[in-house]
């Protein structure tokens, strides 16, 4: 039973990163429509950049975590800026190919800084992050993990239902064309989308690299989990897209405990094939019915 509740409170933790991650997925593909496979390579900028303002610019984590985040926020900023906004009204598979040719170019650029290898991070979390409940061990980045994911759910609830510029954005979601007619700046909110995902994207990285490491192809490939998230979420669920990951998670840790280490990283996309055999919308995402 220990070790049953052990692999459940890891499960939430690891699968909140998930589910966050995602929903930066989830908040452009609302807005615009559009599969942005480059979400994993900037997931794995943010931690890089982390990496280096804590270990070469020996800043306070706290600083880097912040100015890891502004910047990340302005590099999805720039990117839909400067790549994306040119192609608005172009054909949407010339915009998806796009996000395939950034994700190819941002993991070049991070091979070329940072090499292949496995970086790890200085042990700086304090011990008394950690969760101690009879034999139940929860390490300080786990717990690490579920405030900040926590933390960061509330922060988006509360600029989605009470911000202007959350309002907006839930409107192009609604009806992009309804929107544009009511006055909203539809332009403003795809760039808004794009910094928000890159943000929840390098935090989701600092996350999972100060558990894993960070390694230029593993968490890229990580990034790839997003989509049996999504799916079973629900693609253009947000709600679903945090269930979704939390799932994902504790079906990936249970799966680890009691299976196999190397089934674990197999199942996320089993789930995929399956939801989209069985629901194609996901849990939570809206069926569309075409009449001809």
């Amino acid at each position: 039973m220990d070790f049953f509740l052990q692999l459940l409170v890891n499960g939430i933790c690891i699968g909140l990163i998930y589910g966050i991650s995602a929903m930066g997925f989830v908040m452009i593909f609302k807005a615009s429509s559009v599969i942005n496979f480059a979400h994993g390579e900037l997931l794995a900028i943010g931690a890089f950049l982390f990496l280096t303002l804590v270990t070469w610019a020996e800043l306070p984590v706290y600083a880097a975590f912040l100015l890891t985040l502004v910047g990340s926020f302005a590099l999805g900023f720039i990117v839909e800026r400067l790549f994306l906004r040119p192609l608005i009204g172009e054909p949407l598979i010339e915009v998806i190919m796009l996000t395939v040719g950034l994700a190819s170019m941002f993991k070049g650029i991070m091979l070329f800084i940072w090499g292949g290898n496995l970086h790890t991070f200085p042990d700086f979390l304090p011990e008394t992050l950690t969760l101690q409940w009879g034999t139940i061990h929860v390490p300080p980045v786990y717990v690490a993990a579920l405030i900040i994911g926590l933390l960061f759910l509330t922060l988006f609830g509360l600029f989605f239902k009470y911000s202007s510029q959350g309002i907006f954005m839930r409107s192009v979601a609604d009806n992009q064309s309804a929107a544009l007619s009511l006055g909203v700046h539809v332009k403003r909110v795809f760039a808004l989308s794009w910094g928000i995902a890159a943000l929840v994207a390098a935090m989701s990285g600092i996350v999972l690299g100060i558990m894993n490491g960070i390694n230029v192809h593993e968490l890229s490939s990580i990034g790839l989990k997003v989509f049996p998230v999504v799916i079973l979420g629900g693609l253009d669920s947000i709600g679903g897209a945090v269930i979704g990951g939390i799932l994902i998670g504790l079906l990936e840790t249970f799966t680890g405990g009691y299976l196999s280490t190397s089934l674990k990283d197999v199942l996320p996309y089993i789930v995929l094939v399956v939801i989209l055999l069985v629901k194609p919308y996901g849990l939570f995402g809206l069926v569309e019915i075409e009449r001809v």
